[in-house]
């Protein structure tokens, strides 16, 4: 089975839409917790300042009870999927904000992190909206 055909067949279920949502939860608690935790090791280690780390760590933990909030619903509001695909959008401009701005000075390591955060949270992004086209062409939506 090629790849384009494996997705098809992942991206058909009736469920894509819920297991993208929780995809996204758990990858933004992990991710949240972690800048929170190690905030001091994670600030030396990425060349980024303790104050955006604390202050993204709690957004994602923020994000992460509204996305966990939609996932929950019986029926996925559709205008709540928008608006959780356009934070993430936000999310990989802020990303590419820093990594082409005179912001912050990461350290390879720190490039590194916000290039795979701006990656990943785009692909979130770009499922979700697959998602929800997927799950609205569907009879009884």
């Amino acid at each position: 089975m090629s790849a384009v055909a494996a997705f098809s067949c992942l991206t058909s279920s009736p469920e894509f839409l819920r297991r993208v949502l929780w995809l996204d939860a758990a990858t933004g608690a992990a991710t949240g917790a972690l800048q929170l935790l190690l905030t001091g090791l994670l600030a030396s280690l990425l060349g980024l300042p303790e104050t955006l780390l604390v202050a993204s760590g709690w957004a994602i933990l923020g994000y992460v009870a509204g996305i966990s909030f939609v996932a929950t619903r019986q029926f996925v509001p559709t205008s709540l999927v928008w608006v959780l695909i356009g934070a993430n959008l936000l999310w990989v401009a802020g990303c590419l904000a820093l990594l082409l701005g005179d912001f912050v000075t990461p350290t390879l390591a720190g490039q590194v992190f916000i290039a795979v955060q701006a990656v990943a949270v785009g692909l979130l992004a770009e499922m979700q909206w697959v998602g929800l086209r997927k799950a609205t062409a569907q009879p009884g939506w």
